[in-house]
């Protein structure tokens, strides 16, 4: 068995759940995860934030009801409403430190949340990966040259078709994969404990 985390870097319920993410990973170090990019703002959603008019809203329910932090950094980059999420480039990101760190992609993948949700980067800027990459101590040279590189596009496509194989239609997405059967643990957002419990339940069924 293992966990796949479908996400998108640019979604503040992600966001919400890195901290969740993080205490299962570290309750079950035995069970490796994938992660998957899932493309939210793509094609006609990829517009500038003020389009979308219920962002604050989300992000002060986001806030309290996960915890999670919405930096002055973020509050500046998205204040005039021009900012544009753009989710293939994202999904390039996550593909070039995935490659560099397979084993800790869960663990990246909230680091570039924290990139944009705190500090207010772009995540289509090849700076933000460098500095996600200096801070985990990759490679920063080789990881902004794969999100420039047609390898991190052909990624980023897949991850988008991985995430509809999947079945997969809201973010994040928590599940359990053991050969043909799929099962969820969490959508959305789900406690730590919620998900064990589930966990537990897929390894005592017969």
């Amino acid at each position: 068995m293992k966990l796949v985390y479908v996400f998108d870097a640019y979604c503040g319920w992600s966001h919400g759940f890195s901290g969740t993410l993080r205490e299962v990973v570290s309750r079950h170090p035995a069970l490796p995860v994938e992660v998957v990019s899932g493309g939210l703002f793509t094609g006609p959603r990829r517009v500038p934030i003020r389009e979308f008019g219920y962002v604050q809203g989300a992000n002060a329910q986001i806030a309290e009801l996960t915890g999670a932090e919405f930096g002055e950094g973020y509050e500046r980059l998205i204040a005039d409403g021009s900012f544009v999420m753009d989710s293939e480039a994202a999904a390039r990101g996550v593909a070039a430190l995935r490659q560099a760190a397979p084993d800790r992609a869960p663990e990246l993948a909230a680091a570039l949340q924290h990139a944009f949700y705190v500090d207010g980067l772009s995540l289509s800027d090849p700076a933000t990966y460098r500095k996600v990459a200096e801070e985990a101590g990759l490679d920063a040279d080789t990881v902004v040259a794969v999100f420039d590189a047609p390898e991190a596009h052909d990624a980023a496509t897949d991850d988008f078709h991985r995430c509809a194989e999947l079945g997969v239609t809201g973010f994040p997405t928590l599940l359990a994969v053991d050969g043909d059967r799929v099962a969820t643990l969490a959508h959305g957002r789900a406690t730590t404990g919620e998900i064990d419990r589930r966990l537990a339940e897929l390894t005592t069924a017969p």
